[in-house]
């Protein structure tokens, strides 16, 4: 279903008892996501740009599905937790049931609810969300720092989906399309746990690319023509831009593999038919953070060797001015990686 004209507004909501199965969470932090600046943009016709599975019920959707916060209450069916403990939170709410869930393949999960977009999300102050998604890292949150870190784990765990489905590995040369939060945490990864030899990475944005920079061997402004004679085993889209894969396809290296994980809804075209099918390529569409990615990068986060607050770039210090960033959204994307919202003292 596609939506119309959507508007942003602030509001105080009752709260109800605590479903069984759920917990209910003092939040600490959440992050923005592209797809929520789409959600609040419309097209030339009004309808809402973001591409992502959306359900909006008639009170309208609370936003965010990235962040960390604190357990004030459980439900009835809630064993693994209790008041007090931190949790970091998974995006994806799956049935468990679907022959995707069965194999093990829970990003494809045939009924899967995405938080922020088609269940409530967490930029509130106090968020209801199901224990399935939470992991407890109250051992790691000792202070401001570890809390800022936990919070990246969502969008970062997207980019280690990317980076483990491309069949990264020692050696190979990686280009990135897209600066953003996930295209610095694929440069990130592929540095330091995938094993990447040279890490190009390309965006419009002078100020992403050059917050990028330390991950990378090689920045292009998207109007680089070095991008087209690079040669590369693994190139990553994050931007949403599916024409730059035109622009890369010749230089794609024989095996080489391309990952498409940025939403727009464009189109992918490409001329350069023959060279995909002579040189074995595979292009793949990733989706979602599940399968592992969480445990392992707790796991490095707690023996400090992932430094994923490196990307935050801005933290804001409220709902109200939230709400004024996501209406005029050029700054935050025109001079920031990460932003993180505060939401408790």
């Amino acid at each position: 279903m596609r939506y119309k004209n959507p508007r942003l507004s602030l509001e105080q909501r009752a709260l109800g008892l605590v479903l069984p199965g759920y917990l209910r969470l003092e939040m600490i932090y959440a992050g923005i996501c592209g797809t929520d600046l789409h959600l609040v943009k419309s097209d030339a016709a009004g309808l809402v740009s973001t591409s992502s599975p959306l359900r909006i019920p008639p009170e309208g959707r609370i936003m965010g599905h990235e962040g960390v916060g604190r357990v004030l209450s459980t439900g009835s069916e809630s064993g693994r937790f209790k008041p007090g403990d931190v949790v970091a939170l998974e995006s994806i709410i799956t049935c468990q049931t679907c022959e995707p869930c069965r194999r093990g393949q829970f990003n494809q999960c045939l009924d899967a609810r995405l938080i922020g977009l088609e269940s409530d999300g967490l930029f509130s102050t106090v968020a209801d969300v199901p224990e399935s998604v939470a992991h407890n890292v109250t051992a790691i949150a000792q202070d401001d720092r570890s809390l800022k870190t936990l919070a990246c784990l969502e969008p970062a765990g997207v980019a280690w989906l990317a980076c483990e489905r491309s069949s990264l590995s020692g050696g190979d040369r990686v280009m990135i399309f897209g600066g953003g939060p996930i295209g610095f945490y694929c440069a990130m990864l592929a540095r330091l746990i995938f094993g990447a030899s040279w890490i190009g990475l390309v965006d419009p944005v002078a100020f992403r690319r050059e917050h990028a920079a330390s991950w990378c061997d090689n920045i292009y402004d998207i109007s680089d023509e070095r991008i087209e004679s690079a040669k590369v085993d693994v190139v990553i889209e994050a931007s949403g831009f599916l024409d730059n894969l035109q622009r890369i396809i010749t230089g794609v290296k024989p095996n080489g593999r391309i990952v498409i994980l940025g939403r727009s809804g464009q189109p992918l075209r490409l001329d350069a038919v023959d060279h995909i099918i002579t040189n074995g390529i595979t292009i793949i569409g990733v989706r979602g953070h599940l399968g592992g990615a969480f445990g392992r990068m707790i796991a490095l986060c707690q023996a400090g060797r992932l430094p994923l607050s490196d990307s935050i770039t801005t933290v804001i210090e409220s709902l109200d001015s939230l709400k004024g960033h996501l209406t005029h959204q050029e700054h935050l994307i025109s001079h920031n990686c990460k932003v993180l919202v505060k939401l408790t003292k």
